[in-house]
């Protein structure tokens, strides 16, 4: 993509407004909350005071619009504290300018590297060290200092305490992400209808993952339908594929094709009664009609063998995953429907360590059940630290972003103060709001922070020449100017800049600042602090494009064991330490989801790709998608102990997890991978007289790790005497060949 195009699109999406859900009750909270700490600030301490704890209050209602797991009263204490602490520290030494930009660089390159422990507290760090370069302004000495961070803490303690007092749709984000898996479980079912090898995105179970893992006060307090339905629901997807695949069994068409459509119909309606239940707390009005399909007495003349098996399972699951969600009374669940439900732990995951994909697979469906815990925030601090450790290294995109924006502050803060504008933080306030890790971020909100200023500052300077509102009149159009910015703050950047432009006008208005001294020079240094920002980034980059090799590399290499443990399992089923299929399959959705995130990062950048084209990436991502969803064919059934072994399925997986070890390596190192071992392996199973299903599902593994090669086989030809290139034969080439060039 060339640079002019990849501006274009950044700045299209940075001003772009979305549609979104909008939670006003929410926002009037986070509003209410700013009234309060303005109110008692201007009793007790005077504007000045009011003007800086309002920033504490703002931020942190701000924090708990985060996408967290978090309750949402500890972001607000921990927003409000941290920034007291910034605020403190950063006035003992503003009176001395060499020493206040030293703290600065330490504070913002720390800011910068606390990305490394997650987004909610990258953005945290970072508003902090903005906002911090407008509060020690405002006061006039320690003790005033101490004070006004005395009323940031109250600020955070305020919002925390509304937040208990008055919730808004009580664990609404973890209902959202448990319908949202079950949901997308039954849109899965609906286009498996019409498409039996339709592929599924598990980044909602994911989500609904995250959600699952809870601190130990919200572990006793979480409702009930919160903690088994995501178990279920994880064991569903599978078993749908496999009731659906032409592969398990099922033709393509034909009365056993139309039963099976009928049955994805009803599971998916069922799907979709539990997700509206959950999201919105109400019992499950199941639809009889799709009860009622399962329970047709001739299925069993109509499929067969794993179909047949799929569809029991199925049933049992999907009567489980109601009565967990709280709609279908214990007496009416049908016979040989229980079992599961209260045994499925919100993990997943059994105290054996492995996971029981069906009811009764090795015997660990009725194991304890554990619940995935979250650290408290005080234990969060050294985890935290540890991922700051883990890429504090030359080659991180954390590093070098934490380098970029620590410069920019400390350029834009000497600029801004030799330039004779004034008020010359805005510069560098700009540039640590705006940047982030990646380009299309950065470039994104640079645009949208320049463009909503101009206009929050002109709506707000309009105001105050036709109404000259005094003390009381600008604090209640700050808070007005908060208010709407808490409601539209999911619909896009510029739609928040310009309330926080309006925002800041009005409370430093407040505090006796006439809006002529702020608004000229507060344009001009948005503008070069974004235009800093930018050409940092320009300067010194992070690309994601030239690592996509390595992110593909580590993705076949999580894939690999994942597919193997599986196979692994069908070995000996009577070995208790059987591979840990739940934990591989985790792996590899990690590195799945870290490949699509770093080729949608890729994607906005304006750089050539460097050994990997986007129709190689497509294609090799095409392959490994195929090789989790075959591998999902054979975990439907997973056998139970006492089960007949397929040894050969022991020498497959050994020869998978090698290979694929060998090839994530000649991917990084930009050579196609070779699969001999793994041919080997199937070549001697096929001369054994073993289960045919789970060896033709070793075939396809073979195909699609081989179509991995060819979509990776991208090396030029070579030039004949007259210039042009020599005709391709017919046909793929072979790997084997193409490694040896």
């Amino acid at each position: 993509m060339s640079w002019r195009r990849a501006l274009k699109d950044t700045a299209r999406s940075g001003i772009a407004v979305e549609k979104k859900r909008l939670e006003p009750l929410i926002a009037v909270r986070g509003a209410a909350g700013l009234a309060i700490v303005i109110a008692l600030s201007l009793w007790l301490f005077g504007p000045a005071a009011a003007a800086s704890s309002a920033f504490g209050a703002f931020q942190a209602a701000i924090a708990t619009f985060q996408r967290s797991w978090r309750p949402r009263p500890e972001l607000a204490i921990a927003s409000g504290t941290s920034l007291a602490v910034s605020t403190f520290l950063g006035y003992l030494t503003i009176s001395k300018e060499p020493l206040f930009l030293a703290l600065l660089v330490v504070w913002t390159f720390a800011a910068g590297m606390s990305w490394a422990a997650g987004p909610t507290i990258g953005l945290i760090a970072s508003s902090n060290v903005a906002i911090m370069l407008v509060t020690v302004t405002l006061p006039t000495s320690v003790a005033q200092a101490a004070g006004h961070a005395a009323m940031m803490i109250v600020g955070g303690l305020v919002q925390a305490a509304l937040i208990v007092l008055f919730p808004v749709r009580r664990w609404g984000a973890h209902r959202d992400a448990l319908a949202d898996a079950l949901a997308a479980e039954a849109d899965y079912a609906r286009r498996l209808r019409h498409d039996p090898v339709a592929s599924f995105d598990p980044q909602p179970l994911m989500e609904a993952r995250n959600a699952a893992a809870v601190t130990p006060r919200q572990a006793r307090r979480r409702p009930a339908e919160l903690h088994g339905a995501r178990g279920i629901a994880e064991r569903i997807r599978p078993v749908l594929a496999s009731l659906a695949d032409p592969a398990m069994g099922v033709p393509a068409e034909g009365h056993a094709r139309d039963r099976v459509r009928e049955l994805l119909a009803s599971a998916a309606a069922l799907l979709d009664a539990a997700a509206h239940a959950i999201r919105h707390g109400e019992p499950v009005a199941a639809p009889p009609a799709a009860l009622a399909t399962f329970r047709t007495p001739d299925t069993g003349s109509i499929l067969t063998g794993a179909p047949y098996r799929a569809m029991t399972r199925l049933n049992t699951l999907l009567q489980d995953v109601v009565e967990t969600a709280g709609g279908t009374p214990q007496q009416d669940v049908p016979s040989g429907a229980r079992g599961t439900a209260h045994s499925a732990e919100s993990d997943g995951q059994s105290t054996s360590g492995r996971a029981p994909t069906h009811p009764g697979a090795r015997g660990t469906a009725h194991s304890a059940p554990t619940t995935r815990t979250r650290p408290t925030f005080l234990a969060l601090i050294p985890k935290a630290l540890k991922a700051m450790r883990g890429e504090l290294h030359r080659g991180s995109p954390i590093t070098r972003h934490a380098t970029r924006v620590s410069a920019v502050a400390a350029t834009g803060y000497i600029l801004g103060t030799w330039l004779p504008l004034g008020h010359g933080y805005w510069a560098p306030l700009t540039s640590v709001m705006v940047m982030r890790p990646d380009f299309s971020q950065t470039y994104s909100r640079a645009v949208a922070r320049l463009a909503g200023t101009v206009i929050g500052v002109a709506v707000a300077t309009g105001v105050v020449q036709a109404a000259t509102p005094g003390t009381l009149q600008s604090g209640t159009l700050a808070v007005a100017s908060a208010a709407l910015m808490y409601l539209l703050m999911r619909t896009g950047q510029f739609a928040t800049q310009a309330c926080i432009a309006a925002y800041v006008v009005f409370l430093l208005g407040m505090g006796g600042e006439e809006w002529t001294q702020t608004v000229p020079e507060r344009v001009l240094l948005t503008l070069m602090g974004g235009l800093l920002a930018m050409l940092a980034y320009a300067v010194y980059p992070a690309w994601e494009t030239p690592r996509l090799r390595t992110r593909l590399a580590d993705w076949l290499a999580a894939q690999g064991p994942y597919v193997a443990a599986v196979f692994g399992s069908y070995a000996d089923p009577s070995v208790r330490d059987a591979p840990d299929v739940r934990g591989a399959l985790l792996t590899a959705r990690t590195a799945r989801a870290a490949w699509h995130a770093a080729v949608a990062r890729a994607t906005a950048e304006p750089v050539r790709h460097r050994g990997l084209s986007r129709t190689a990436a497509d294609d090799a991502e095409d392959a490994l998608a195929q090789l989790g969803r075959v591998a999902m064919l054979l975990e439907a059934h997973l056998p139970e102990r006492g089960a007949t072994p397929v040894p050969p399925a022991a020498r497959f997986a050994d020869a998978l997890r090698e290979s694929t070890h060998k090839g994530a390596k000649a991917i990084r190192e930009r050579r196609v991978p070779t699969w001999d071992a793994v041919r080997e392996a199937l070549d001697a199973w096929e001369t054994e007289d073993t289960d045919a299903v789970v060896r033709n599902t070793a075939t396809l593994v073979l195909d699609t790790l081989t179509e991995l090669s060819e979509a990776l086989d991208t090396a030029v030809p070579p030039m004949t005497l007259d210039g042009t290139a020599p005709e391709k034969p017919d046909g793929p080439r072979d790997p084997k060949d193409s490694a040896t060039r």
